[in-house]
């Protein structure tokens, strides 16, 4: 698709073109003038084509400025994966409006310190979050999904609501704040330029050869970035999304027959869980050549190619730079290969001096091309120092490197879990159980999961006097978090080893599971 050449071995790097000075909005403009016809993306039987995408993201950006959004404005948006809400994410962008995405499963304290922290001025949700949101607290104003479609769909002029609307926005100006974790602590909003989002969006094409006449099945939750690149991807590149309403690992390759997709995407344990399915006689009947994305596990790499007959091409990247800083396409089994030509990658100790080949050290990444560096954590000053060497970003992840400049990933560095594909921070987690009348103090760690990423496991210290019944504690925390932050394991300890300065060691908690109880055994269900 690039027309880009394969990296030599010694040139220990992935060839990239600096992304330019056009906007998403004029890639989403060139493909309704190029190729009005085509079709964008299909959705419940439904095909949304490349020039009624242009019209209806023009219409929500003029309804949103009619309430009042404006450039710089900080938006929530809590919808479900649907066409409106990439008609929507488009239509801040159109408007220069700062896209807060909101994962609509959250609720609780999580959801209080998520709005707590980002502060946006508006909240764009669906009704059915009404109940979950009156709880919250106080709140953005909140414009309901009707709100996006009011009035006559056919009656809007595309010439009459550009007419309406703010300058667009330039190619460094902020357009979203992503969660992330950073490397201690709360999530924290991470700063997004257009220029980053479309860098991750080229990132996807150069990892996928995808361009005209592909279909990529779309599952991705339009929350998370790697839902964002993959649609952002698709103007740039011309293919189409496959879009449902989410993932299902037994109906996986049946949406993807059905759809005639010919690339796949992985995230945790998707392959895994894919593996897990029983063998079928159709397992290779499909139009699929590509499984990409990150965290399919070495060990399944090659029987999973073999299964069901894909090229399996992978990478690494994270919330504050790109979608993918690394990728192999054809390199090693097991490698997250080598690093895009926009970036200076090393591996470091603890001192911050690299280390040689075949050591464990921390990934550090320093920008080469101008507005492609870190950009900060929105209203977070210390994060922004915190994960900062001079130019060099830390990521708080950890690789090793062999004398050909091939990376394997060797686990996170930082107090961030991975769960189903969800990052999930162990402080929320444990911010919501530490408000347990009974308990005195919790900490959450991973555990290593039947499908490759992390269950979890929780320890509790009771207060004297109290006893805890984990079932219970597990059922009291279902309406305070999000089912995937509920804990798999609960252990009950009597004390916590600690630091000098009284912080609980979570290097020193046992990984095992034999003497906890399990949730997965109890019969309980949380609801989602």
């Amino acid at each position: 698709m690039s027309n880009l050449p394969e990296p030599a071995a010694e040139a220990r790097e992935v060839p990239m073109l600096p992304p330019g000075d056009e906007t998403v909005i004029d890639w989403l403009m060139q493909r309704a003038r190029q190729t009005p016809d085509a079709v964008y993306c299909t959705y419940q039987g439904q095909a949304l084509h490349c020039a009624e995408l242009a019209r209806q993201v023009l219409q929500v950006a003029a309804r949103l400025a009619a309430q009042g959004v404006r450039p710089g404005d900080r938006v929530a948006l809590m919808l479900a994966t649907d066409p409106l809400h990439l008609a929507t994410l488009l239509a801040l962008a159109r408007l220069g409006a700062v896209r807060v995405p909101v994962n609509i499963h959250l609720r609780g304290a999580p959801l209080v310190h998520l709005l707590a922290q980002l502060k946006p001025q508006w909240l764009v949700a669906d009704p059915e979050h009404r109940a979950v949101l009156d709880e919250t607290g106080p709140l953005p104003r909140v414009l309901w999904r009707e709100a996006l479609l009011a009035g006559d769909d056919h009656a809007a002029d595309d010439a009459t609501a550009e007419v309406a609307l703010p300058a667009p926005p330039a190619a460094d100006d902020i357009l979203a704040l992503t969660l992330s974790s950073g490397t201690t602590g709360a999530p924290k909003g991470v700063r997004k330029s257009d220029r980053h989002l479309r860098a991750g969006a080229e990132a996807v094409l150069r990892l996928t050869d995808a361009g005209p006449g592909d279909v990529f099945l779309f599952w991705e939750a339009l929350h998370h970035g790697a839902g964002v690149a993959v649609a952002l991807a698709a103007l740039k590149g011309g293919f189409r999304l496959a879009m449902i309403e989410r993932f299902s690992a037994s109906r996986f390759w049946d949406d993807a027959r059905a759809a005639g997709a010919t690339h796949v995407h992985h995230l945790g344990g998707v392959v895994a869980m894919l593996m897990k399915q029983a063998p079928r006689a159709d397992d290779r009947d499909h139009a699929v050549r590509i499984a990409w994305g990150g965290g399919c596990p070495p060990a399944l790499w090659a029987a999973f190619a073999q299964r069901f007959g894909v090229e399996v091409r992978e990478g690494y990247g994270l919330s504050e730079l790109l979608t993918f800083v690394t990728m192999n396409r054809d390199g090693p089994v097991g490698s997250i290969g080598m690093p895009l030509s926009h970036y200076d990658l090393r591996l470091c100790d603890e001192q911050g001096e690299p280390v040689p080949p075949g050591t464990t050290g921390e990934i550090t990444l320093r920008a080469r091309v101008p507005g492609l560096g870190f950009l900060g954590y929105a209203d977070s000053p210390e994060a922004d120092r915190a994960c900062r060497r001079g130019d060099w970003f830390l990521t708080g992840d950890l690789a090793v490197q062999d004398a050909d400049g091939w990376l394997r990933y060797a686990g996170r560095g930082k107090d961030m879990l991975r769960r189903r594909g969800i990052n999930i921070s162990a402080w929320e987690v444990e911010q919501v159980f530490a408000g347990h009348p009974d308990l005195e103090e919790v900490a959450l760690v991973g555990v290593p999961g039947e499908l490759g990423d992390d269950e979890l496991k929780l320890f509790v210290r009771p207060r004297e006097g109290h006893a805890v019944e984990p079932l219970a504690l597990v059922r009291w925390a279902e309406s305070r978090l999000p089912y995937y932050q509920l804990p798999r394991y609960v252990s009950v300890v009597a004390e916590f080893p600690k630091t000098p300065t009284q912080r609980i060691q979570k290097k020193d908690l046992p990984r095992g599971t034999h003497d906890a109880w399990d949730l997965e055994s109890s019969g309980w269900r949380a609801s989602r």
